[in-house]
């Protein structure tokens, strides 16, 4: 399979005419092997309209939707960027083409020595994977300039708030109690945190951030 018109074909159809015509970002997915971050069974579709399985719990998003939550981001080259739940590590490798450091956090040292043999086979440098407790976020590496939550998520936890610098901007994708997701961006400014609302969509969820059920008679 040729993976790099594969990729040309998927910019072409999925991501340019979502409003997503960014050079900066464009570039990006066409300098990121999506191939490299999908199980091997799933190597032939990897540039399909289709949300891929990586691992339990973690997902690639259609690039659309990736595309359009990065674009709200507004990642510039001097940021320092923290991927939540950064999977496979797609995403931050994505995010690497555009800021000056990313940091990719993983609940467990699995996922974090598999993302680093894969960053280290596509040559990508400007990401680190980290392990620790997603909801905690990475205290001691913070403020960041931007949070990038690779998950749609119900509950917004004050951890992550807290670790924005002033102007700093967390992107995610927040589930409603229908289950359909919007994606939002929250900016830090005078110690408050403001929504901007986005684009709906309906990526794969992060149970763990998941509204706990109310008891009722």
């Amino acid at each position: 399979m040729d993976f790099e018109l594969a990729r040309e074909i998927m910019v072409d159809s999925q991501i340019r005419p979502n409003d997503v015509t960014d050079p900066r970002i464009v570039s990006a997915f066409l300098r990121t092997p999506r191939e490299v971050f999908v199980p091997n069974a799933r190597k032939g579709v990897a540039y399909s309209e289709l949300e891929i399985t990586t691992s339990p719990g973690r997902a690639l998003w259609i690039a659309r939707d990736t595309a359009k939550l990065i674009k709200m981001a507004e990642i510039q080259p001097t940021d320092v960027v923290l991927v939540v739940g950064a999977g496979a590590g797609y995403e931050a490798a994505l995010i690497s083409h555009l800021a000056d450091t990313v940091i990719a956090l993983e609940e467990t040292a699995q996922l974090v020595d598999s993302m680093s043999q894969r960053f280290a086979a596509i040559g990508v440098d400007r990401a680190a994977p980290v392990e620790g407790p997603l909801a905690r976020g990475l205290p001691g590496q913070a403020p960041f300039d931007v949070i990038y939550v690779a998950g749609m998520i119900e509950l917004l936890p004050d951890a992550w708030a807290q670790q924005l610098r002033e102007g700093g901007r967390l992107a995610a994708v927040m589930a409603d109690a229908g289950g359909m997701g919007r994606g939002k961006v929250f900016t830090k400014a005078g110690g408050a945190v403001s929504a901007r609302e986005g684009f709906d969509c309906c990526p794969p969820r992060f149970a763990a951030f998941d509204r706990k059920p109310s008891f009722s008679f």
